[in-house]
């Protein structure tokens, strides 16, 4: 799951142009031979996109590339859409996109053009979408695939077409309770048109899968289940076909476990290469760093060149771009993780009853630091939120004060429930969202968190806040913990990012007040977070050099709001604007517009601003923009009557 965006590949970049495909597969070689030349060959293209892309998931793409390759190319019989007859295929892993568009650009299924505009907003989203040609169901949110592939097989029943159904699922997908909840019924109804391909690489997010919740006898469980089940190397083209080929006929659901290596196709990206204790496996997601894409892409082109060679083909014209340099993020950016890394520390030195829980993202929540200094008090769940969640309550109701964290757009729906039962029974348990908001906005709707707020905002005696800076982090960690009625959840950008603010060295922390961060008095606007802030900051720069004072409220509190203090920051005010880094509805807006709806004047104008539509994947700042919470967009918005056009 981890998806923090890196820095893009500065230098020269290489890849294999749609032509070198199309030569290859004219070519009369065997099939085997013929798909694992194009594997290979795709593999330089996925590494080319994940580097110039700055982010992306290499390990995932090369492990699945043979399997998606002999898929696409010879296997199945494609519908031209979801809802003709035809074969159907999908990816409920949703990480491994890179390689399967690769593929689909091999095989001239997707415009070749778009392998420069990975995690672009015109170009390709970070997880696969139906917007995407070749993409027949949205995934990036795991465990869902069989389920959904029960549906097609049953919708194509109902309307009398015919066609297979195959789907990938990662082995730590296996974690989520709803891979085996689908198993049975696909067993009851017959569905023996299904065939779920596990790409076995035997690592997760973070570490390997045995380290964090063991598969044991997979072959064996699967049996249990009523499933046809084979195995074989999943990174082995002419194992694959074969396996396929036995399983064919079989009047059962059918479920095959490839195994294959995380990295496979350069030597020390591959997990074969690493101690199987490892902490931290290095090439799950984010770019390669400059040296290890020169030396990952060396290693691809040394071996294409040698292999083409030896089959007796023309050598392959490799292209090359070169990358202009790109700037690091500034010293001077917040970054809200390590801040929360240090804050959790100094409250576990104070609290030997607090605990730290963790699915499967250590790295991206900050918890190696409390990890390694509290080995006994962390414990990583793995991907199953909703575990996680009812073991903090179990905990919690035995006196520890269990601290839970994931990705916010997972934590606040997945265990949604979970977080109101432990709720219902009045403890304290400390939830913190990373990847909070928007963006980043490479990976896609399915893990920007832009709807936690308001699936959290209902929750009994939850009290929701975001830091706006580095500063803010440890005060409001401090006041969840030791002196908030009831429990909290805690909502973290996890970008480093400038900051064109710094709050007041007189601010202190009062629930439901916030504090102004530039003067003015005709508009106000509410913002939180340093997303938010600093694009209202911006925006209060260019107005006041319009002769337009805005006063922009830092307001921490997304769930809570002080009458008083709201009824004097507005005081005077012609327009007020309420910022919201999510959805509008039951948004912090939401909150503030109904608190206002008591104290101003009727003639004061009252503007929400937040996301209304599911958002894009791209660049932050074309992101920002799309959805109207850049500074150009917020400039009209808040200046709106009260500056001459």
């Amino acid at each position: 799951m981890g998806d923090l965006a890196g820095q893009a590949v500065d230098g020269t970049l290489y890849y294999l142009d749609y032509s070198q495909f199309e030569r290859i597969r004219r070519t009369e070689l065997p099939a085997t031979q013929r798909v694992a030349l194009l594997a290979d060959m795709c593999r330089l293209n996925t590494l080319y996109m994940i580097a110039r892309a700055g982010s992306g998931h290499i390990g995932s793409s090369f492990s699945s590339m043979e399997i998606f390759s002999w898929l696409l190319l010879e296997e199945l019989d494609i519908a031209d859409n979801v809802k003709a007859a035809g074969d159907l295929f999908f990816s409920s892993k949703g990480h491994d996109a890179p390689g399967y568009y690769s593929v689909l650009m091999a095989l001239g299924k997707l415009p070749f053009e778009l392998i420069h505009k990975l995690r672009r907003i015109d170009g390709l989203p970070g997880h696969p979408d139906v917007g995407t040609p070749g993409m027949i169901t949205n995934t990036g949110s795991l465990g869902m695939g069989i389920s959904k592939a029960k549906g097609m097989v049953q919708a194509n029943r109902l309307l009398k077409q015919e066609g297979r159904v195959m789907v990938l699922t990662g082995d730590g997908e296996l974690q989520e309770g709803q891979f085996w909840e689908s198993l049975a019924s696909a067993v009851n109804h017959g569905l023996h048109e299904i065939t779920a391909i596990i790409d076995h690489n035997k690592l997760q997010s973070d570490t390997f899968v045995k380290n964090v919740s063991d598969l044991g006898d997979l072959e064996a469980k699967l049996n249990a289940f009523g499933w046809r089940v084979a195995r074989c190397d999943g990174n082995d083209v002419g194992a694959l076909a074969a396996t396929l080929a036995g399983i064919r006929d079989d009047a059962r659901p059918k479920v095959i476990i490839a195994d294959t290596v995380k990295g496979k196709g350069v030597s020390f990206m591959e997990h074969t290469s690493l101690d199987s204790d490892v902490a931290m496996y290095r090439f799950h997601s984010g770019a390669p760093d400059g040296p290890s894409y020169r030396r990952a892409a060396q290693e691809l082109m040394d071996r294409l060149k040698l292999r083409v060679a030896e089959l007796g083909l023309e050598p392959l014209e490799f292209e090359a771009i070169e990358r202009e340099p790109t700037a690091p993020p500034p010293d001077t950016a917040q970054r809200l993780i390590p801040a929360y890394s240090r804050a959790l520390l100094e409250q576990a030195a104070k609290h030997p009853n607090l605990v730290a829980l963790d699915a499967d993202l250590v790295l991206d929540t900050g918890l190696i630091p409390f990890r390694d200094q509290y080995p006994e008090r962390f414990f990583e769940c793995g991907i199953a939120e909703q575990d996680m969640v009812s073991m903090a309550g179990g905990m919690a109701l035995k006196g520890l004060l269990p601290i839970v964290h994931s990705f916010a757009c997972f934590l606040s729906a997945r265990p949604n429930e979970q977080i109101y039962n432990n709720a219902t029974e009045h403890t304290k348990i400390i939830y913190v969202g990373s990847l909070a908001g928007v963006v980043p906005g490479g990976p896609g709707h399915s893990h920007q968190a832009v709807r936690d707020i308001s699936a959290l905002a209902a929750i009994p005696d939850l009290t929701i806040v975001e830091p706006s800076c580095e500063a803010e982090v440890g005060p409001l960690l401090d006041w969840c913990i030791n002196e908030a009625p009831g429990s909290c959840y805690i909502r973290l950008v996890s970008l480093p990012w400038e900051t064109p603010y710094v709050l007041p060295a007189s601010y202190r922390l009062e629930v439901g007040c916030g504090v102004a961060l530039t003067p003015g008095e005709q508009v106000v606007v509410f913002g939180y977070g340093p997303v938010l802030l600093s694009q209202a900051v911006l925006a209060a720069q260019t107005l006041a050099m319009e002769g337009l004072a805005v006063k922009v409220i830092s307001f921490p509190w997304l769930n809570r709001v002080d009458p008083t203090w709201l009824t004097g920051i507005v005081n005077g005010a012609k327009r007020i604007v309420c910022l919201d880094n999510q959805y509008l509805p039951a948004g912090v807006g939401s909150m503030l517009r109904a608190a206002l709806a008591g104290v101003v004047n009727e003639d004061v104008e009252l503007a929400m601003v937040g996301l209304t539509g599911v958002p894009p994947s791209g660049s932050n700042p074309q992101v920002l923009a799309e959805v109207g919470l850049d500074a150009a967009a917020l400039v009209p918005i808040f200046s709106f009557g009260l500056v001459d056009e």
